[in-house]
């Protein structure tokens, strides 16, 4: 907020009137400010990966990788697009109603509401800001308060380089959000837990608002017989063990057919080795929990359970080591609650059949995983399962494609973004129909007839 401003509604107010002033619908503006935003990424990246540093310890690597340069990616994909995605687009006109034309016009929705989360802080802040600016709406951005260094990164730089009069970032805790939630917004976009996700949606309701809630939950991934078990032990580890599992599409549970554990696990240990070396708190690629609750939360984890590999913590440095627990208790707080963290169990079924019947007893995912060659199992992953993405033989790759829609089903969230999807999340699709006053068919008007009513049904 600025020093003028008391309050977040002094801010709203300020964006609306931006917006109703058409501050920010010309072609020129959305692209001006998604050029800003590029260079504030590329000019600034060192103190953007520097506060990621500080927060969650990410290395440059996946500070430009899973952050910085994703954000970079989804600019260049709106810029590259945002002419065509303004465009008008042309729909049919029904005989009744000829002559004339049809089409659907994308309109932004006015002033909206991004908050983000603090496990990708920059990534979860800036790609649904990409989308709101394309489609040309006032934005509000609240970070979280958890990565605190990346929040006061975000503030000190958005006001060098974007349109502060239809830009403004609000950081502060839980009692600021509430407040911001108190006021009107055109659409509000949420990444965090159901619980919170709750709290958004029915203060969005009070002025019935719509929502986007990205909200995680607990992606599962199958192991099946015939898995090429080294690519799939890498691949996993890659993706559960990034940002130290701190990631809402990681893989949170594995379900290995009983038949290739052994192998497995083998595989998964070499892996690590190779990965993080003989001690990850050593690693320079391996980063830390980002606050000493959520570390304190991650250890109670693991009481009773049988821990194959790591389980050593380090509440100075936050620092969790990569964990793997066999078959914990599906009633267990390890099973129940989402990780968010560097514990990875691994459960052993007797087929692929069995692991998929677990995972239809259990909310929709927001992303489900399997290393199969079985072809008919991909396309009941696909066909059958609830889940807002499948990847097969991967994992959170997914999200590298601009083409692809981002969100969960059920408990796991409502909405999308990401690339043209983004731009429709935050636009009205405004239907307009044009007709002119020749050819005006007595038809519709009454009074009505047999003979109106078999021409009617005709057409």
């Amino acid at each position: 907020m600025s020093s003028s401003e008391s309050s977040p509604r002094d801010v709203v107010a300020r964006l609306r009137s931006a917006f109703i002033a058409g501050r920010t619908r010309s072609f020129t503006w959305r692209r001006e400010q998604l050029l800003a935003l590029r260079r504030l990424l590329t000019e600034r990246e060192s103190e953007l990966a520097a506060a990621l540093h500080c927060d969650l310890g990410k290395n440059l690597f996946e500070a430009i990788n899973t952050e910085i340069g994703f954000v970079i990616k989804e600019v260049d994909h709106a810029l590259r697009h945002l002419r065509q995605w303004m465009r008008a687009r042309r729909a049919n006109t029904p005989l009744l109603t000829q002559p004339g034309s049809s089409c659907v016009q994308p309109n932004p929705k006015g002033v909206v509401l991004i908050i983000g989360a603090w496990n990708y802080p920059v990534e979860l802040l800036g790609s649904p800001l990409v989308a709101a600016l394309a489609a040309g709406n006032a934005v509000v951005l609240k970070p979280s308060e958890v990565s605190a260094h990346t929040s006061a990164a975000w503030a000190a730089l958005l006001p060098q380089y974007l349109d502060m009069q239809a830009v403004a970032i609000v950081e502060g805790g839980a009692d600021i959000t509430t407040k911001l939630l108190a006021e009107r917004f055109d659409h509000i976009l949420y990444t965090g837990n159901e619980k919170v996700g709750r709290i958004v949606m029915t203060a969005a309701a009070q002025h019935l608002t719509p929502v986007t809630l990205e909200l995680g939950g607990k992606s599962p991934c199958i192991v099946d017989a015939d898995a090429d078990l080294a690519v799939a032990a890498a691949r996993i580890v890659w993706s559960k063990f990034m940002n130290a599992g701190q990631t809402c599409i990681a893989p949170d549970y594995l379900l290995v057919v009983e038949s290739v554990l052994p192998g497995f696990l083998a595989e998964l240990k070499k892996r690590l080795l190779k990965s993080f070396g003989e001690d990850p708190a050593l690693s320079a690629n391996y980063g830390r929990i980002v606050s000493d609750r959520h570390l304190t939360r991650l250890q109670s984890y693991l009481a009773g359970q049988e821990v194959s590999i790591g389980g050593q913590a380090d509440a100075v440095f936050r620092y969790m080591a990569p964990t793997v627990v066999i078959n914990p208790a599906l009633d267990s707080l390890l099973m129940q609650e989402e990780i968010f963290g560097p514990i990875l169990p691994v459960l052993s079924v007797a087929s692929s059949a069995h692991a998929v019947a677990l995972i239809r007893e259990r909310p929709a995912p927001l992303a489900l995983y399997a290393f199969t060659r079985d072809r008919s199992l991909h396309r009941r992953l696909v066909e059958d399962i609830p889940a807002g993405s499948v990847c097969i033989n991967d994992a959170i790759v997914f999200r590298v494609s601009p083409e692809l829609p981002f969100g969960g089903v059920g408990p796991s969230g409502m909405g999308r973004y990401g690339g043209w999807y983004g731009f429709e999340t935050f636009s009205h699709m405004k239907a307009v129909m044009k007709r002119g006053f020749r050819f005006d068919v007595e038809l519709r008007y009454p009074p009505y007839s047999a003979a109106k009513l078999k021409w009617m049904r005709r057409l």
